[in-house]
């Protein structure tokens, strides 16, 4: 990619504006630049965000506006990649949401957020999600991890319930299991049978680098 395009593409998502990331990605399509060239550009401006969160020189919400700042300009390379039938190499798949009876999802999209910029293809299921609906996605995309949040004491239980239902399904050996949230505890996540426990955005996708080999060799 072109040195002086993807250098002010890069300062254009960590200035958060999204105006002109637009703009500079379809600047690149049209010249012809590979669109997986282009997203590796904005994945790496946006691990660079995660790792500024990582050593305390960022903050959270600057984390949440990388992330829409990003999000404008992968729609338009996705479209490109889709169109062009290219796809892009990936560490693994991971079905992601927060559970049945729980709406927040800050936490659960920086973990998608950084999981994506690392390397993953991240099947975000939203909030509010029941049991079936995870079973229904390991089903379907066939993850290497599953993960799950929840911010309620409430709703931790839920996790129980997930886990539990894709035992049944004969889908549990398939695939790992990570838990987090604000209700969630190592404890708690070993006692309901999780793979692994991560507190922090950061550390989760360092998680989920480390579940993801064990899984797929």
């Amino acid at each position: 990619m072109d040195e002086i395009l993807a250098k002010n593409l890069r300062e254009s998502v960590l200035k958060f504006d999204r105006q002109n990331v637009k703009r500079l990605v379809q600047e690149s399509l049209d010249k012809g630049i590979p669109p997986l060239e282009t997203a590796d550009v904005l994945t790496n401006a946006i691990r660079e965000i995660g790792d500024g969160l990582s050593r305390g020189e960022m903050f959270l919400p600057d984390l949440m506006l990388g992330a829409k700042t990003v999000s404008v300009g992968m729609e338009l390379l996705e479209q490109e990649i889709s169109r062009i039938g290219q796809k892009r190499k990936t560490l693994g798949t991971v079905v992601i949401g927060t559970v049945f009876g729980d709406l927040h999802d800050l936490g659960k999209n920086m973990v998608k957020t950084l999981l994506v910029a690392n390397g993953f293809e991240v099947v975000d299921l939203g909030v509010n999600v029941g049991h079936s609906r995870f079973v229904e996605a390991a089903n379907k995309a066939k993850p290497a991890i599953l993960a799950m949040s929840a911010l309620l004491t409430t709703t931790v239980a839920e996790m129980r319930k997930v886990i539990r239902s894709l035992e049944e399904a004969g889908l549990r050996q398939r695939l790992k299991i990570m838990v987090g949230g604000a209700a969630v505890t190592k404890e708690f996540a070993k006692d309901i049978g999780a793979d692994g426990y991560e507190p922090t955005a950061v550390l989760a996708v360092e998680l989920a680098k480390s579940l993801v080999p064990a899984q797929t060799e």
